[in-house]
């Protein structure tokens, strides 16, 4: 009897990186890596979107379209390249109008995709219906989706076999053009026996033929498990990576999928392990410079209870880390239960994981519910869709009053619509201004990056990779990064720049162009010290000195954890002096500003 052929996607070079590396990998880095998969019988590959899609152009000033026309050349023609969209967010930072979800399937398809898969974090259908739709119209596969995860201890009313029958049936129902089904666990904590009883429900709901995938992660330690009760309960496919970019926070490794399944009925894609120890080799030694988190490699049997992706997980570390605030880490997924059980259940995955991280840090380092993250309060508000259960009442009436919008039902891809800043006309237009061809690329890159995607044309995108060779200086010891940062020596500021090579180290006083201009009395009972609740970079700079505000004013923005935080005039007053310039650095608790 022959054995049932599972087809295998290798997610090394999208989910992989993400999950390990938080997407900065070089594709000249990688590449060599790519070529050996091939060779090693690999035809499937997920090579792009998702977060992958925007971290080339806020971290390594590459263009996403060029790396994947490479990718499709090293690969050939038949090669199933797959990429990973958010519904009507596709790949872009909030949520896309009619006229950017045909774009990005427009695009996608130009530069070498033969599969999009395509999900709803909150598992609302009509988030899933024009985006799918567009995807089939481009002539490319659609992999549509069911999201899961299980639910923190004590929470019940979705996320169970029940729910996710209710979510395939309104997709069936809907009408929804599609060529495959996946299950998408971004979390890996959906317990094996909850995934043996939806993947048989689903067999027996779907079509006769119909396939079937399931995707998770090794997270919470159950990932094998899971894939071998997927595989019992008849599935077609699984996603599997290869190391150094496997298990931990990401998928299971290629190599423990083939020995567990080993005497088994199942032919795992047609793989040889010893061609797979010569493609693991090679990838291992591309990728050997690149400084890989502690927490990657790990399992965590706390992830249930918050529950935290891999894919988000070692890049909020990262950013973490980067702002000297990782001791709070644990104090964070602890807070997640709430914030998860508070927020309607949406599937923690991006951008919800997101959403759920950046509340949950709001209320670590600012106290419960003091600041609500805009994209959280905007999905309990009802901006990105239907949540599987209604959120605490309490929680939208503050989300409600802390961003000053009302809730809404009205579906989200018509939210966008109506704003004029989510049309194609509003993308030509950022170009013009700067003088950038208007291309249909380019028109995309800044509809998804905004004003990052603007300094990537322009040339002044950040390059930001964690290399081992980069980080250390030549007595072995970590070194300060690239950029602006505030330093106080003997007790005055001074705004830092640290440059590469034998550039220019720039140092000026906080205290002259951009701090005081106002003479006040020194030590005045009126002033106050306004100070970064946060850790972060100045963004940008509202109010300058010697100017009125009132209270709730914006005097500055920073940039912290993927969030825009407004500094806000805590009362009415006249600008004494702004103690920080643009892109400089700052510390929780760091003076920005003076109000007298």
């Amino acid at each position: 009897m022959a054995k049932k052929f599972i087809d295998v996607m290798d997610t090394s070079f999208r989910d992989g990186f993400q999950s390990v590396y938080g997407g900065r990998v070089l594709m000249n880095d990688f590449f060599p890596a790519v070529e050996a998969a091939k060779m090693a019988g690999i035809n499937h590959f997920e090579f792009g979107g998702g977060a992958r899609f925007q971290s080339l152009y806020f971290y390594l000033r590459e263009d996403a379209f060029e790396m994947m026309d490479k990718f499709r050349e090293i690969v050939g023609p038949d090669a199933n390249l797959q990429t990973l969209s958010r519904g009507v967010n596709t790949v872009m930072l909030d949520t896309g109008s009619k006229e950017l979800i045909d774009l990005h399937a427009k695009m996608f398809k130009k530069h070498g995709t033969t599969t999009i898969r395509n999900f709803d974090a909150l598992n609302d259908v009509e988030n899933l219906k024009y985006s799918g739709e567009r995807i089939a119209h481009h002539g490319l596969k659609h992999e549509v989706v069911v999201t899961m995860m299980d639910l923190p201890p004590g929470c019940h009313g979705a996320h169970d076999v029940e729910f996710y029958e209710k979510t395939l049936r309104d997709i069936l129902d809907a009408g929804i053009p599609y060529d495959s089904i996946c299950f998408k666990d971004a979390s890996g904590t959906s317990n094996p026996q909850k995934v043996f009883e939806t993947i048989k429900m689903a067999r027996g709901l779907v079509p006769e033929g119909t396939h079937l995938r399931l995707h998770t992660h090794e997270t919470a330690g159950v990932s094998v498990s899971a894939y071998m009760a997927a595989l019992e309960a008849g599935i077609d496919g699984i996603d599997m990576a290869a190391a150094p970019v496997s298990g931990g926070t990401s998928q299971p490794d290629i190599l423990t999928m083939l020995h567990a399944t080993k005497g088994m009925n199942f032919d795992l894609g047609g793989l040889e392990i010893g061609k797979i120890l010569t493609y693991e080799k090679e990838l291992q030694h591309c990728l050997s410079d690149y400084f890989m988190p502690p927490e990657a490699t790990m399992v965590s049997p706390v992830i249930p209870f918050s529950p935290m992706p891999g894919g988000a997980l070692t890049a909020n570390t990262q950013m973490m880390r980067d702002n000297n605030i990782l001791d709070r880490f644990p104090e964070v997924i602890a807070a997640m239960q709430e914030v998860v059980e508070k927020g309607g259940y949406g599937t923690s995955v991006t951008p919800v994981s997101q959403f759920y991280f950046q509340q949950a840090l709001n209320n670590v380092m600012q106290g419960p519910w003091n600041a609500i993250a805009p994209g959280y309060g905007k999905m309990v508000l009802g901006y990105f869709g239907k949540t599987p259960v209604a959120p605490d009442p309490e929680i939208v009436r503050i989300a409600s009053e802390k961003l000053g919008l009302e809730p809404t039902t009205m579906n989200a891809i018509d939210i966008a619509d109506a704003d004029e800043t989510k049309s194609l006309q509003h993308a030509i237009d950022k170009l013009k201004e700067n003088d950038l061809e208007v291309t249909e690329e380019n028109i995309f890159i800044v509809a998804a990056c905004q004003d990052k995607g603007i300094s990537f044309l322009q040339g002044k995108g950040e390059l930001n990779v964690r290399k081992i060779s980069e980080m250390k200086n030549d007595c072995g010891e970590a070194s300060m990064g690239n950029g602006n940062y505030t330093v106080v020596v003997n007790g005055e500021k001074f705004s830092v720049q640290v440059a590469e090579g034998d550039a220019d180290i720039q140092v000026t006083a906080v205290n002259g162009e951009s701090a005081v201009a106002v003479p006040s009395p020194v030590g005045s009972t009126n002033d106050i010290e306004i100070k970064a609740l946060l850790p972060g970079s100045v963004w940008k700079i509202v109010a300058n000195p010697g100017q009125s505000v009132n209270e709730g004013d914006v005097i500055l923005i920073l940039e912290s954890m993927k969030m825009e935080i407004d500094v806000i005039a805590p009362r009415g007053g006249v600008i004494q002096s702004i103690n920080v310039a643009t892109n400089d650095k700052v510390v929780e608790g760091q003076v920005v500003a003076v109000l007298g």
